[in-house]
């Protein structure tokens, strides 16, 4: 059996590729998706397909609607979602994605630092493990699909 898993969450470190190539050396029957990464890109797809804006809401109005059809698609076809709260920044895309999938019931899990676990103590209760590193993740993915 093969898993779809959905690594939504902060895009300014290497957490997905240390997860990714960590699966593939264990052999993993696992397959990855993701949010547009390319930071720019994601923030300027709507001005760049449908036209300037003078208004900055409009403008990220445009870019999350577009790049939200990704997402959803993403996540609703997960068997396993993955959210990444990085420190640095309020994620409020990655809490948003946590809560869709919770909602539609499927599984989730929490990836973030100790300092985090007290402001994501609702995110962390809707999910089914809340890990503190990629290791934790893969090693939790390896139990599922080989019962390690």
């Amino acid at each position: 059996m093969t898993w779809q898993v959905y690594l939504s969450g902060e895009i300014h470190s290497n957490w997905r590729e240390e997860i990714i190539s960590a699966c593939a050396e264990k052999g993993l029957a696992v397959t990855f998706t993701a949010p547009v990464l390319d930071h720019a890109a994601s923030d300027e797809v709507g001005e760049a397909i449908l036209g300037k804006e003078e208004r900055p809401f409009w403008r990220d109005h445009k870019a999350a609607k577009i790049n939200s059809i990704r997402i959803r698609k993403c996540i609703e076809e997960a068997d396993l979602v993955v959210v990444r709260f990085g420190e640095k920044y309020k994620q409020w895309n990655a809490a948003f994605d946590a809560g869709y999938t919770a909602a539609l019931g499927t599984p989730l899990i929490t990836l973030h630092d100790e300092s985090l676990i007290h402001p994501l103590k609702e995110v962390n209760g809707a999910g089914l493990a809340s890990c503190r590193s990629t290791e934790e993740v893969v090693d939790i993915l390896a139990y599922l699909l080989t019962q390690k």
